[in-house]
């Protein structure tokens, strides 16, 4: 075999081709510190051994190298004699015993009948009636929450893992840290609106905040975005205190926070595209970041055919759907939502509430305060419960509990 390659000092010499090596697999290596030393051929003269039965033989099935100027690899194959076996003969089999390479058949489900039928599963969950004048809401929701380009770049994330579990143990520092925050309104100095408060929320949880009204869930939610300033304690939002903040800063702090509203909030005389535009606006986007992400997130929740419409001109469920697009068009980490679904009807509050979900999994952390008993009891998310001010349950995969709905 032909050297393609000139080593120091060769000059014009022809190369050396080392002797081959009978029965080899590997190159000889040419260094001189090698780990083993080459076979020396036999002398022409001497006198062949007794043919080998294991010997190289191009008539035998052998796998040779298909390029020209390279050595053939011998690869010996030790033939053992197996019986032939034709498809009349029999196989044989043991009864009774079942073959463990063959997929386990799925177990017989039970039929209903007699007394039993036509009574629906208690173990699932009920389907929320969709009326007629809804179908076509529901239907355009579903696409939007079928649509690949939303989740297509994140990578999914375990529903039976706790995000505070591993954030706590991947040393992340929570997202909101609340420590003995209480608030008393001049109104109403003898009942606290919150007291003594102390909640860890991490990066991509997903929180339910549930109680009465006049529980405190409003005032909580508003301590976050210094709407409401608590009247003592501590409240630390992505690293920033709350409480030592600078007024001229809070706008900077509440361009990191999406919300979104019962009464959807939207400026009545815009249509769905300037509604959400005008968030990126107020914060100072170019016009042609504003005109590509605009439309993009409008389609991202099914409104891509309403985006010239004006809130009046659209459903109950297309409005909140703008609201939400409005909260996330910035793509701010956290996200918080004042019964986000409360004057919907349960179809179109199933969907919102999946879309929330949905921008969870992109790693944005959510906060939903609701009275929605089926939606918390069916989602199985960290549940924070409320009662006179007092935290009185901090659950992970809770439910809604044993709490009122006005």
């Amino acid at each position: 075999m032909g050297n393609h390659f000139r080593t120091s000092g060769a000059g014009d010499e022809a190369p050396k081709t080392q002797p081959s090596v009978a029965g080899s697999r590997f190159a000889t290596p040419d260094s001189e510190d090698q780990l083993f030393s080459p076979i020396p051929a036999q002398p022409a003269d001497q006198a062949q051994p007794a043919a080998d039965p294991f010997a190289y033989n191009p008539n035998n099935d052998v796998a040779l190298s298909g390029t020209a100027g390279f050595e053939p690899v011998q690869t010996v194959t030790a033939r053992v004699a197996q019986p032939q076996m034709s498809a009349a003969t029999p196989q044989p089999t043991m009864a009774g015993i079942p073959d463990p390479l063959a997929p386990a058949a799925p177990a017989p489900q039970p039929a209903q009948s007699g007394l039993f039928a036509g009574i629906p599963d208690p173990t699932q969950p009920a389907a929320p009636v969709v009326e007629r004048d809804q179908a076509a809401e529901v239907a355009s929701l579903d696409s939007a929450l079928n649509n690949p380009d939303f989740t297509s770049v994140f990578a999914p994330i375990d529903p039976q893992a706790s995000r505070k579990k591993m954030a706590k143990q991947a040393g992340v520092e929570p997202v909101i840290l609340m420590e003995h925050v209480t608030k008393i309104y001049p109104a109403q100095p003898n009942k606290p609106a919150l007291d003594d408060i102390n909640i860890e929320i991490y990066p991509g949880e997903f929180v339910f905040l549930v109680g009465h009204s006049g529980s405190g869930k409003t005032t909580l939610l508003s301590t976050l975005n210094r709407d409401v300033k608590p009247t003592s304690g501590r409240i630390l939002v992505a690293g920033q205190d709350l409480m030592k903040i600078k007024n001229r800063k809070v706008p900077f702090l509440r361009r990191q926070i999406g919300a979104v509203f019962q009464d959807f909030k939207l400026l009545p005389q815009k249509t769905a595209y300037e509604n959400v535009a005008f968030a990126l606006q107020c914060i100072g986007k170019p016009k042609g970041v504003i005109r590509s992400q605009v439309p993009e997130v409008l389609r991202l929740v099914g409104l891509a055919d309403q985006m010239d419409s004006l809130p009046d001109q659209l459903s109950g469920g297309e409005q909140q759907r703008v609201a939400v697009a409005r909260a996330m068009v910035n793509r701010p980490p956290l996200l918080i939502c004042d019964e986000p679904t409360g004057n919907l009807d349960p179809a179109i509050s199933l969907g919102i509430m999946k879309l929330l979900e949905r921008i969870n999994r992109t790693g944005t952390t959510v906060i939903v305060a609701t009275h929605d008993r089926e939606m918390v009891d069916s989602m199985h998310r960290r549940v924070i419960a409320l009662e006179g001010g007092h935290v009185i349950r901090d659950q992970e995969r809770g439910g809604y509990g044993n709490y009122g709905t006005n």
